[in-house]
């Protein structure tokens, strides 16, 4: 396990939209944060940020952030890194970037890779949980992409924690009739018990 894991100092959405300028490929801002911006309001505080980019676009984000110290969560998910090699592409399971200015520089970034199928976005978790790539994201009063609250909330539900539960309350109010119905649908697929189900089903009201 790397000792400076936990020296983070993320980077805000204006500064990722920054970055991101122009970049000629799609990127979305994720997890906490999007849902923030799809509330229009703080919600809480944040330990990281992330991005969620195409698999398929790698190579453009290496391009992008040439002059940064990037590494892979290899496994992901068990706390260990390693840097990114120079002409290695990522497959799946890895799909977890941490970015950092330079080597003596807190962690600012956690890109996320997440696959696609031509004009499709497609779950990295299960691949029938897809969508028009132009349907997974809104951009914000300010210019900035981010993923639609019913996408992330999808991947929020695995393993849910107490900051993915207040996001959940936050931001559920704000969620259309078609963005809860695609919602539950998946989580039909994926989590049957998860208790955020029975507040996405419509309410039915009874016959006189």
């Amino acid at each position: 396990m790397n000792d400076d894991l936990g020296r983070w100092s993320p980077a805000s959405p204006a500064e990722i939209a920054d970055l991101f300028k122009d970049a000629g490929f799609p990127w979305w801002i994720a997890g906490g944060y999007a849902i923030e911006l799809a509330a229009g309001r703080k919600i809480r505080p944040h330990r990281d940020v992330d991005v969620l980019v195409l698999r398929r676009d790698q190579e453009c984000v290496r391009k992008r952030l040439a002059d940064w110290d990037l590494y892979v969560a290899d496994p992901p998910g068990v706390g260990q890194l390693r840097p990114w090699k120079q002409g290695e592409f990522l497959e799946l399971p890895l799909n977890g970037l941490w970015c950092r200015r330079s080597p003596s520089a807190p962690w600012s970034v956690e890109l996320l890779l997440d696959e696609s199928d031509g004009g499709e976005w497609v779950s990295r978790r299960d691949a029938r949980i897809r969508l028009p790539l132009d349907r997974i994201g809104r951009v914000s009063a300010d210019g900035i992409p981010y993923l639609t609250p019913e996408v992330q909330l999808f991947y929020k539900a695995k393993a849910t924690r107490e900051q993915d539960q207040s996001d959940f309350e936050a931001v559920l109010p704000l969620l259309a009739t078609a963005q809860r119905a695609w919602l539950l649908k998946v989580l039909d697929w994926c989590e049957p018990q998860h208790p955020w189900r029975e507040h996405l089903i419509p309410s039915r009201t009874p016959r006189a």
